[in-house]
């Protein structure tokens, strides 16, 4: 996000969080459009468990993007059923080019709001 945005409208604005198994690449392509972006890298919690990385995603209100569906998948459904709030996680498909998971992820940024995307699991 730009420094011109409306301070007023950042809630609206989905606050990412990419885990260890996603591109740097992707994160710092991202992160040069000026949106917020974070990584496991950034945070300190490489090598870290699923979810761990959800639980901290979590405690800085930001939506999870991953490759790995199938343990964030059972992440997501643990969630719901104990009644616990996510912000969201994004399974990007690890086979795109990264081009095209940015690409994926900017437009699904242009088209929710960081209300939409609680305790929603989406796939690019």
């Amino acid at each position: 996000m730009s420094s011109q945005i409306d301070p007023g409208l950042l809630p609206l604005y989905i606050h990412l969080y990419f885990d260890e198994d996603v591109w740097q690449e992707v994160v710092e392509s991202l992160r040069t459009r000026g949106l917020d972006v974070a990584s496991a890298l950034d945070a300190g919690m490489l090598r870290e468990g699923d979810h761990e990385q959800l639980l901290y995603a979590v405690s800085q209100r930001r939506a999870l993007v991953t490759h790995n569906r199938h343990d964030f998948e059972e992440e997501h459904r643990k969630f719901l059923e104990q009644g616990l709030k996510h912000y969201g996680i994004v399974v990007a498909k690890r086979r795109f080019p990264t081009t095209l998971v940015t690409a994926n992820l900017i437009a699904l940024l242009n088209t929710v709001t960081a209300e939409d995307m609680e305790n929603q699991l989406r796939y690019l």
